[in-house]
């Protein structure tokens, strides 16, 4: 199958977890319903194209970072002694909160279509994007090290194929139940790794009523293990691009 490789590099950001408020933690790499996002935000698509994603990469460290938080209640009035914001007759509290950033990200993705004709039409936009890529939040640009249209194969190697030194990456735990993927083992666990569940792609459904309509996003998640060190095992089948890039599509 054709799919693209796509090399980029970032400053700093932040790819936030959902349940995080406090402090705005970041997973390591960014989830699939980022890159999604940023993909269909380059080309300018309006609805969902199906796809299938890769995501492998790295950081140098962490730091925390302030930023200006903005807190309302749907339907409160404006209180002087309580908001610092008066917005048409209502109250803002505006405050500062802490966000975890990663510091110089190395990220390597690769992105399956499922139509066909999407692969070149992607390849294309990402030559010349519609506006500034950005990853993560809206200011967290990238740089685009490399964009290239390859072919991915199911692939038996004679020999352990292991990730480009450093790198981590987000594996379907399917690929663990069916025994293609081995991590270094820590006190005695088969696996050592983060798992997440991560949101891909979400649809839109309604729990309210024609006349109330209350429209929700719900998400399809992919259940993944993130992990270092990993080796693909000799002699049992895995995708590798025609670069002899590992690749892990969910």
């Amino acid at each position: 199958m054709r799919g693209i490789r796509l090399k980029l590099s970032q400053d700093m950001v932040n790819y936030k977890k959902p349940a995080s408020f406090q402090l705005k933690e970041t997973y390591p790499l960014p989830p699939y319903s980022t890159v999604i996002g940023m993909i269909h935000n380059i080309c300018g698509y309006t609805e969902y194209h199906p796809m299938k994603i890769s995501v492998q990469g790295k950081y140098f460290s962490k730091v925390n970072d302030l930023f200006t938080r903005y807190e309302f209640k749907n339907g409160m009035t404006y209180d002087e002694k309580r908001h610092q914001l008066n917005v048409n007759g209502y109250g803002i509290s505006r405050g500062v909160a802490t966000a975890e950033l990663l510091v110089d990200v190395e990220l390597l993705l690769h992105i399956v279509p499922e139509a066909e004709e999407d692969v070149q039409e992607i390849y294309d936009w990402l030559l010349r994007p519609l506006e500034y890529p950005s990853l993560g939040r809206r200011e967290d640009l990238t740089v685009l090290e490399e964009v290239r249209i390859v072919e991915i194969n199911e692939d038996v190697a004679g020999y352990d194929l292991e990730l480009e030194k450093g790198y981590g990456a987000y594996i379907p735990v399917s690929y663990l139940m069916n025994d293609y993927v081995e991590t270094r083992a820590v006190d005695g666990l088969e696996y050592s790794g983060t798992c997440y569940k991560l949101n891909k792609n979400y649809r839109l459904s309604n729990f309210g009523s024609d006349k109330a309509p209350k429209v929700f996003r719900r998400w399809e998640t992919v259940d993944v293990l993130y992990g270092r060190d990993i080796q693909m095992k000799r002699k049992k089948p895995f995708y590798v691009d025609e670069l002899g890039t590992c690749v892990f599509l969910a």
